[in-house]
This record gives structure tokens, C-alpha cells and sequence, in this order.
């Protein structure tokens, strides 16, 4: 064979290995509202560069949905949770957290606290039963091939979709209360004697009697509270996996962990490299402000500012 015909068939072996392959399947497991509108900036910018992108939608969502003019894929499963169920866990949760637990007192709070978060985990976990058990689902994703899961871990269960489908995991998250899981599942060092637990509400700067109450804060985060129901969740994953398994120990396969914050706004602590902070991913470029005719504004605001509307709003700023 000439050597000039070798050298087509090396380029376009390499040429596909270098174009076709940058590009992968990505599998999305979401939460609702803000987790969802923050995390789908992300997966419109994956798109643009050619990922082909599919969101795990339950049949029954608030906010987990994108305009036509997106390409984004999104894989409905039927699930057993109703509209009126929606509602009522997330209004229940809301009324207790804006209007009953800043009222309560240091104890009271974070029982209050556990009470609201286990609704969320009980819920968290019918969709997750719903996706798991559905064989047609799972079969489906299965044939899929994807390349990777990028989870949500607010809501458990991406990781164990990653444990069934075989591939890579990717965390998105802001911070666990008390760094729980970020510690025990990513193996993130905080050092309670200079990192104040999240929601101890100290600072990096603490006097000797506040380093003993952000033990304490650690203590009880670490051996106490429970964001998920862990009986339950530990039970669920041995069930599907077939084998004793834990939630700490499903979660901390993870292959990174993105973080939506900036490092310099932290509390100064060590890290590993497969966390990385992304902060600012999630926003978007701000919009030029619109152009305004001087003549027309001074027009509006001349008659107010000489008016007694006028002297009430500059008596007030002053």
C-alpha cells in the first residue's frame, strides 16, 4: 500500500477519534426550582459544544422543563407522587422554615430542622423508587450507553443510577448541612478548629469557647441530624444492589464533585482534587441596560422631585 494512502487512513482514523469522540451522552438527574434553574445553564452550554444531554423528568414536576428552542432530551417516567402530594410537601416545608423554625430555640430549631429535611428525603425517595423499579425505564437507559451522570445530590439517587448503569458520576451541589457528606462520602478535610460548620453561623475567627461550640455543632451534625432518612435510604440501595451497601458508601464513588461557589468566598480550608469550585457557572451574563432619552427622563423626574412626592422621597433617603 503507498505510503501517501496509509498516512488518509491514519488522519481519518485520528480525525474521528478527535472529533466524534470529544462528545459524549449525558445523563441528568435534577431537583427542583433553584437546583434545576442553576444546573441548566450548565447543560445548555454542554449542549452548545455537542453533548447530546437527557434530563430524568418525573411525570409529576413544577419546574423541570426548558423552552422549544432547546435541544435538551427529556426522559419522563411515570411516578406515583400527584400534584396535590407536590404541593403539599413543599408548602408544608416552606410554611415551618420562613414561619416557625426562626422562632424556635437552639434545640427546638434543629429538631424542627430534621422534621422538615425528612420530608424532603421521603419524597426524594418515591421518585427515586419510581426511576429505579421501573424496568422499562432502566432497560432503556441501559441501551442508552451513556458516558456520564451528572447528579444533583441534593436528592439521592444519582449515584446509584451510576452504580446500575456502570459510568462515570459527577456531583453538583452548594453544601450539605454540617458538610456531612462532603466529608464522609468525598472525603473533604474540615478541621472543626478553624472551619466553622456550615449553619453554626461562626466565623473563621472564633475566641476559645466558640471553637467548643463549633465541636459541639460538628458532634451533633456528625452523629445526629440527618438530612435523608439513612435507615431507609441504606435499606433501598442493598435492596436494588443486592448487597449490603450504605448511602455514605454509594455517594462517595463519585468521580468529582463541583462545588457552586468561589473558592475565595469559603472559609480558608484544605481540598482535594476532585473537588473543583465552579462558581459562577450558573449565571448568566448580566444584560446591557437599556438606552433611555436624557430629554425624556428629566421630564419625568423634574415634576416629582419639585413636588411634595419629591420632598417625601429625598426626606425619607436622607
Amino acid at each position: 500500500m503507498p505510503v501517501k494512502m496509509i498516512a488518509v487512513l491514519l488522519l481519518l482514523q485520528l480525525s474521528g477519534f478527535f472529533g466524534s469522540g470529544n462528545c459524549g451522552k449525558v445523563l441528568v438527574w435534577p431537583v427542583e426550582f433553584s437546583h434545576w434553574y442553576n444546573l441548566r445553564t450548565i447543560l445548555d452550554e454542554l449542549e452548545k459544544k455537542g453533548h447530546e444531554v437527557t434530563v430524568l423528568r418525573p411525570s409529576t414536576s413544577f419546574s423541570l422543563d426548558v423552552d422549544k428552542a432547546s435541544t435538551i432530551k427529556f426522559e419522563t417516567y411515570p411516578t406515583s407522587l400527584s400534584i396535590s402530594d407536590l404541593e403539599e410537601v413543599f408548602v408544608a416545608t416552606l410554611k415551618k422554615t420562613v414561619y416557625e423554625l426562626p422562632k424556635q430555640p437552639f434545640w427546638k430549631y434543629f429538631l424542627m430542622l430534621q422534621e422538615v429535611v425528612w420530608m424532603y428525603s421521603d419524597y426524594f425517595e418515591n421518585l427515586c423508587k419510581d426511576a429505579v423499579l421501573n424496568k422499562e425505564l432502566m432497560k432503556k437507559l441501559q441501551e442508552s450507553k451513556f458516558d456520564v451522570i451528572l447528579a444533583d445530590n441534593f436528592s439521592p439517587c444519582g449515584d446509584l443510577l451510576a452504580e446500575i448503569l456502570k459510568i462515570p458520576l459527577v456531583f453538583t451541589l452548594r453544601f450539605f448541612p454540617g458538610s456531612t457528606y462532603e466529608k464522609y462520602s468525598g472525603g473533604l478535610p474540615l478541621p472543626p478548629s478553624y472551619v466553622p460548620v456550615v449553619l453554626s453561623e461562626l466565623s473563621e475567627q472564633m475566641t476559645f469557647l466558640e471553637r467548643v461550640k463549633n465541636v459541639m455543632y460538628m458532634l451533633y451534625f456528625d452523629f445526629s441530624f440527618q438530612i435523608f432518612n439513612e435507615k431507609k435510604w441504606n435499606q433501598f440501595y442493598s435492596e436494588v444492589l443486592g448487597r449490603p451497601t450504605t448511602l455514605y458508601e454509594t455517594m462517595s464513588k463519585a468521580d468529582m464533585w463541583l462545588i457552586r461557589t468561589y473558592w475565595d468566598l469559603e472559609f480558608p480550608h484544605p481540598t482535594l482534587p476532585n473537588f473543583d469550585f465552579v462558581g459562577g457557572l450558573h449565571c448568566k451574563p448580566a444584560k446591557p441596560l437599556p438606552k433611555v432619552n436624557i430629554f425624556s427622563f428629566v421630564c419625568f423626574c423634574l415634576p416629582c422631585i419639585f413636588s411634595d412626592c419629591g420632598h417625601i422621597v429625598f426626606t425619607q433617603n436622607t
